[in-house]
């Protein structure tokens, strides 16, 4: 029996042959996208396959980069030190050339000598070489700092850890690692050598989760895009004598749950030398900030933006050029936002203003009430009659620190920067309307007069710091003393060996 089809070919013998044609087409076709896509899995899984072993604790990143060559090459784009945001970017700015009123807040710290826009990861260590915060130590037991500073710049820290103690680590001081600290933030900080795989090397994230009771190994692979970040992206502080590097999170992360924990510790990092306030310096709370992100609550990680994905080839992998977005908008925000890249920069710039707008102004407060607290202990203030100032001017500039130390604050978290600062601006007014209560009380009615701090020269030169001097000393140590454990580094890096070629 024939069936309608067969009898219409029957009848046009050329639908039989079209028909053959076409069914040959599509098994063409079909067999050219099966070989494709069986190609590109090979592809992929000889690309991500290490080539060589890594160590567990190799530093160097150049030898990560014969295991991981295409990710290396976009790590070693940052480099690039050319782009400049409206308050950000990788571009080198002098911050208390541009706001010469942070020399009054610093006073007494180094951040007054010394603070510039943090550049790439590339340069976590030259810079810290270079800053005048870090001194002229002339031998591996001088200078002002410990290394705990280094705890977050490098990987070596680690490969140092696994073979002292971490609390003789962080106690020591900073320039008797120059030999063996050297290469910057890298793989190491982030990856696991046999495959790739996150990690979470750092170990005060670990102890301040432990201290939490929270398993960081049940953490999820987005969860963990993040936290890798928040290994070092966090508030900290150098507790007790032995300066071991702490996250303060016992209470929470909010601003005002580690303002609680710093003053049951009463912990402080200097006392200001204008108004003898015991100063807390924050550090850089971007993590804690972000978890009050509309991105963070919708499920974005730091990686999603900072280092988004890109096509190599025929393969994706995570761009290693840890960046702005605004450098990088169509392979960050326009992946998931449709409106025009100028809008989008539009939009980030709009909440930046309106926050630095804000930050700017409780700075005014808040360096007046220093001068005015300095005038007032001149003028016979006592130290019953300054402790409610004294509080509050700690609270202000806590507050202000919090959102001004974060790097990405004005944009991560609007509405709750515009909160601190707003909460900032109320105690710094509280604390002036105060002193002039001390001052009346001392017989002062007028006005303090205000010094000239309208350059970094001169706000620098008004709480004594002769920056020529500092400049000219930190030049001959990079001549003369810096070089030499430069040349033991190296040495003992030339004796490492370098990783085992297995495939």
């Amino acid at each position: 029996m024939k069936t309608p089809l067969s009898e219409k070919i029957a009848k046009r013998p050329w639908i039989g042959w079209a028909l053959f044609i076409g069914t040959m087409a599509i098994v063409f076709v079909l067999g050219l996208l099966a070989a494709s896509i069986v190609q590109r899995r090979t592809e992929a899984n000889i690309l991500n396959t290490p080539r060589y072993e890594i160590a567990e604790f190799e530093p160097r990143n150049e030898a990560w980069g014969m295991a991981f060559p295409r990710e290396y090459q976009t790590y070693a784009q940052m480099s690039d030190t050319n782009f400049r945001s409206k308050y950000g970017g990788s571009a080198f700015r002098d911050l208390l050339e541009e706001d010469p009123r942070l020399v009054i807040l610093f006073a007494g710290y180094a951040f007054s000598k010394d603070f510039n826009q943090a550049r790439g990861h590339i340069y976590a260590v030259s810079d810290v070489h270079n800053t005048l915060r870090t001194g002229t130590p002339v031998d591996e037991n001088d200078g002002p700092m410990t290394s705990s500073c280094w705890t977050c710049k490098s990987p070596d820290v680690a490969r140092v850890m696994s073979k002292m103690d971490p609390a003789d680590f962080y106690k020591s001081k900073w320039s008797s690692m120059l030999s063996e600290i050297v290469n910057p933030i890298g793989c190491a900080n982030c990856h696991n050598p046999k495959d790739m795989t996150l990690r979470l090397f750092q170990l005060p994230l670990k102890e301040a989760y432990q201290r939490k009771g929270k398993d960081l190994t049940a953490s999820s692979l987005n969860e963990m895009r993040t936290l890798v970040c928040a290994q070092c992206h966090v508030e900290y502080y150098f507790k007790g004598e032995s300066k071991y590097v702490t996250f303060p999170w016992d209470k929470g992360l909010n601003m005002e749950d580690i303002e609680k924990y710093y003053d049951e510790y009463d912990f402080a990092d200097w006392i200001h030398p204008l108004s003898k306030t015991p100063i807390i310096k924050a550090q850089h709370p971007d993590f804690e900030l972000f978890q009050h992100s509309i991105h963070y609550q919708r499920g974005v990680s730091c990686a999603d933006c900072h280092m988004p994905y890109v096509t190599e080839g025929s393969q994706k992998i995570t761009d290693h050029k840890v960046q702005s977005p605004l450098n990088n908008m169509e392979a960050s925000c326009m992946v998931c936002h449709k409106q025009s890249k100028e809008e989008l920069i539009r939009n980030v710039y709009d909440r930046q203003d309106r926050v630095t707008q804000q930050k700017i102004l409780l700075e005014d407060i808040l360096v007046k009430a220093h001068i005015e607290a300095k005038y007032a202990w001149e003028h016979g203030a006592t130290s019953e009659m300054m402790q409610p100032v004294l509080k509050l001017i700690r609270q202000a500039q806590w507050r202000w620190d919090f959102v001004a130390a974060s790097h990405g604050a004005s944009f991560h978290a609007p509405i709750e920067s515009l909160r601190i600062v707003a909460d900032g601006i109320s105690k710094a007014s509280e604390a002036r309307l105060e002193l002039s209560r001390v001052l009346a009380k001392l017989g002062h009615l007028d006005s303090v007069p205000m010094p000239d701090i309208s350059t970094k020269e001169k706000a620098q030169a008004y709480v004594g710091i002769d920056l020529k001097k500092l400049r000219a000393e930190k030049e001959e140590w990079k001549k003369t003393k810096l070089p030499k454990w430069l040349e033991m580094a190296k040495e003992r890096e030339n004796a490492m060996p370098l990783p085992k070629r297995i495939m």
